[in-house]
């Protein structure tokens, strides 16, 4: 499997995807609702079509998990793609938005790209080759205690089913840290990990197509990627915490709060 040719394919795709969401980005669009504050629009289902048909001429034979459209195929090579990882920020005309493409073989994550069309940032890496901005080299920062730190989370969409945990968790690393930010976008907070511009990140119920990408990447700078009891992260797990290594331990324990189970 020629690697490098996954990841131009990808970020061809994502590129396309990027232009359709730029076509509308600061216009007024369709907006639907999938949950009472999940939004879908038509930039979302614009951005997957081209993704998908751009990476469909090159392989029709891979299969494809797809935010919008759901699974397509059985091939043990696989795309999983959020065309628009940050919805809610972009229908509020708020930058901080992205394409997460991730290619996965035989259930391993291999290659993920992910780009923010409104600051042209090209996050990319392929496994056991490093990750990079731009076609730069990227690490993870070299915070060593949370208190030195600045930290990133998000939100699920269910957070009234969660909100004590929730809090709890977010009450503790907020006193202990820096400082802590949200940005609506797990693909990219995954990616300025990965670049050293946030040390560690946490979230709950996210869904492979907002980690897999981001994660890979993550991990190809350095991060440390598990779930909240420190087992290793897979994109199908629904708690992930990405941090520098240097402070991993530490904020498992901030995470790990017996009154928020």
């Amino acid at each position: 499997m020629n690697m490098e040719h996954i990841k131009r394919i990808g970020i061809a795709a994502a590129c396309q995807g990027g232009k359709v969401l730029g076509s509308y980005f600061g216009r007024a669009f369709e907006i639907d609702k999938k949950g009472a504050i999940d939004l879908v629009t038509e930039a979302d289902i614009g951005s997957e079509k081209i993704i998908i048909e751009t990476i469909q001429r090159a392989f029709p034979e891979h299969s494809i998990l797809a935010e919008e459209s759901g699974l397509n195929g059985a091939s043990d090579c696989r795309w999983i793609i959020d065309p628009l990882d940050g919805t809610t920020n972009f229908a509020h005309q708020l930058s901080l938005f992205s394409v997460s493409i991730a290619f996965s073989l035989k259930g391993t994550v291999s290659a993920g790209i992910v780009l923010n069309p409104a600051t042209g940032e090209l996050f990319t890496a392929i496994r056991g080759k490093g990750a990079e901005l731009n076609g730069r080299p990227i690490k993870v920062s070299d915070s060593a205690t949370v208190s030195e730190s600045l930290l990133v989370t998000g939100f699920p969409y269910n957070l009234k089913d969660m909100f004590a945990p929730l809090l709890n968790r977010f009450s503790k690393c907020l006193k202990s840290a820096r400082g802590v930010r949200r940005l609506g976008s797990a693909a990219l907070d995954l990616c300025f990990v990965a670049c050293g511009r946030f040390d560690g990140f946490w979230e709950q119920n996210l869904n492979p197509w907002d980690t897999a990408a981001g994660m890979l990447i993550a991990k190809e700078a350095g991060a440390s990627v598990t779930d909240f009891s420190d087992r290793p992260f897979t994109i199908d797990k629904k708690e992930i915490l990405a941090s520098n290594g240097k402070i991993h331990k530490e904020m498992l324990s901030l995470l790990k709060l017996e009154d928020a189970e």
